[in-house]
């Protein structure tokens, strides 16, 4: 929220309704994880997902994505419940245990920056967004691509 509020000059009052509910339930990085590891697993055990079990994962995942607690870890138990809709063996988790806490961080990256975006529109399409800091960026004029600082 700092980042959004002093950067990207979001007022506290978008930021702070919006990247709080968006911590809640905006879990796309989640949702996109439990879905990529659902085709490895399956990959991995030589098992072939119909349509309609693909269908069935992308809307398991997204549901629970909504509802997954946002702390370390708690994607690999929903992606329990993930693998049990679609009828792959739930002890899969393990071939991306050893990875999952990397693959948090990132998920968690595509979380917050999905958030910020939001506060960012909501804040222009009310007509209250700052200029952005580029304090920290050298602006090409030629080419209008920023650069950063070395």
């Amino acid at each position: 929220m700092k980042t959004a509020q002093e950067k990207l000059k979001v007022p506290e009052s978008i930021s702070s309704f919006v990247q709080s509910l968006g911590a809640t339930i905006n879990m796309d990085g989640t949702a996109i994880m439990q879905g990529v590891a659902v085709a490895f697993i399956a990959q991995a055990y030589g098992i072939d997902l119909t349509t309609g079990q693909l269908v069935t994962v992308v809307l398991t995942a997204v549901l629970a994505s909504i509802g997954t607690a946002a702390v370390p870890g708690a994607g690999l138990i929903m992606l329990a419940m993930v693998l049990t809709s679609v009828g792959l063996p739930v002890e899969g988790i393990a071939l991306v245990l050893g990875v999952d806490r990397l693959l948090d961080m990132i998920r968690t990256s595509v979380n917050i920056t999905g958030d910020a975006a939001c506060a960012l529109m909501i804040a222009q399409s009310e007509g209250v967004l700052g200029e952005p800091d580029t304090e920290d960026a050298v602006i090409n004029k030629e080419d209008r691509t920023a650069e950063p600082v070395n």
